[in-house]
């Protein structure tokens, strides 16, 4: 099993930054990738941004130029650097660990972006 702890959520004016982090515990084995999905009410859950244990990224399109994931292998933590945010980021963002054939979910973290 795979444990993973979030932290950095909240509310932020528009074009404010905030860094969601997720650190990873436990059976870390062949986890091939990390990252962050969001899930905003009344829509499905999304791709954010995920990042390899080798350091390839893939961001969504919607937040690409604004928000960078970034990863810290020694201390098993996954970043996510949100700037210039927008009311449509408004959503409970969720970390991800995926092992082939497994994900483990993070708890969500609630971002609040108001105009």
């Amino acid at each position: 099993q795979v444990q993973l702890v979030e932290s950095g959520g909240g509310l932020v004016q528009a074009g404010g930054s905030l860094r969601l982090s997720c650190a990873a515990s436990g059976s870390m084995f062949s986890i091939v990738r990390m990252g962050w999905y969001r899930q905003a009410p009344g829509k499905e859950r999304e791709l954010v941004a995920v990042i390899t244990s080798g350091g390839s990224a893939n961001t969504a399109d919607s937040v690409k130029g604004r928000f960078t994931i970034s990863r810290d292998n020694a201390k098993n933590t996954v970043y996510l650097h949100m700037n210039s945010l927008k009311p449509e980021d408004t959503a409970v963002y969720y970390c991800n660990a995926r092992r082939v054939g497994v994900d483990f979910w993070g708890q969500g973290l609630q971002v609040t972006v108001f105009a």
